[in-house]
């Protein structure tokens, strides 16, 4: 069967409207409310996006998690075809309250952090995060491998809370160049706990999404997007057409998703 014809869950995603001091068309670009994201994802044959909004994370430093947050509740129970994550900006303790309460909704489904967007090291925040998500046995879904977010210390977290588990986010990102930095990060973990996904902009990199595979298994790794900032369609294909046979395909399509966040229903 063509891996085409797999409805995927795309773990990584937002919607709303971009805004990170780029030009005006270029955040115009990059941005679409919860109908467009949901509608992309559909063209793609992607049956579940899990996304988180950008309301929360934009602009630099000044976005309003707990407003994104509340909006988020309403606009994703209304969409069909979309899940959540609510954000913990650990700057701003009521959205740890705020995880408390919509973890326990049916569309959320994982905590995103984004340590660069909210302007703090991981290092100084993520023992409380990560206790956090361990007391709940949550999927914490990380922006990885810039300064506040290097996957090698997001990694040390995941050691030492097993019961959470650690998306590292944007296979190939980092802030140096390296293209190795969620990999290693997985063979550094020590409970089997730690994924990382595609939605880099660097996955289009001949063999990247294959090297990462035949590195730490395709177990290790998730289907993901960045919609509405890069084309679902694009993201989606990328998988159908890489080098991986049919079984690793739906390992990283649907299959590690639906066991992580317990969808297979």
């Amino acid at each position: 069967m063509s891996s085409e014809t797999i409805p995927a869950i795309d773990v990584h995603a937002h919607f709303g409207r971009y805004d990170c001091g780029r030009p005006d068309l270029v955040n115009e670009l990059m941005t679409g409310d919860a109908a467009t994201v949901a509608e992309r994802a559909r063209t793609a044959n992607v049956r579940l996006t899990i996304v988180s909004p950008l309301e929360s994370l934009l602009p630099r430093g000044k976005a309003d998690a707990v407003a994104g947050n509340r909006n988020a509740a309403r606009i994703v129970a209304a969409t069909p075809g979309l899940l959540q994550y609510v954000v913990i900006d650990p700057r701003r303790l009521e959205t740890y309250q705020q995880a408390e309460e919509m973890l326990a909704l049916p569309t959320c489904v994982g905590i995103k952090i984004h340590p660069e967007e909210h302007v703090y090291p991981i290092q100084e925040h993520g023992t409380a995060i990560f206790e956090f998500a361990a007391r709940h046995r949550a999927v914490v879904l990380s922006h990885s491998s810039e300064k506040n977010s290097l996957a090698s210390e997001l990694v040390v977290f995941a050691n030492q809370f097993p019961e959470a588990k650690l998306i590292l986010a944007h296979i190939g990102c980092g802030w140096d160049g390296d293209h190795t930095h969620q990999v290693r990060a997985i063979q550094q973990s020590r409970h089997g706990n730690v994924f990382a996904d595609t939605s880099s902009a660097r996955s289009i990199t001949p063999n990247l999404i294959e090297w990462a595979v035949r590195e730490v298994g395709a177990e290790r790794v998730l289907f993901g997007t960045d919609s509405p900032l890069y084309h679902t369609s694009m993201q989606r294909i990328r998988i159908d057409h890489a080098d991986l046979s049919d079984r690793e395909k739906r390992l990283v399509l649907c299959e590690n998703a639906e066991r992580l966040f317990d969808l297979s229903k």
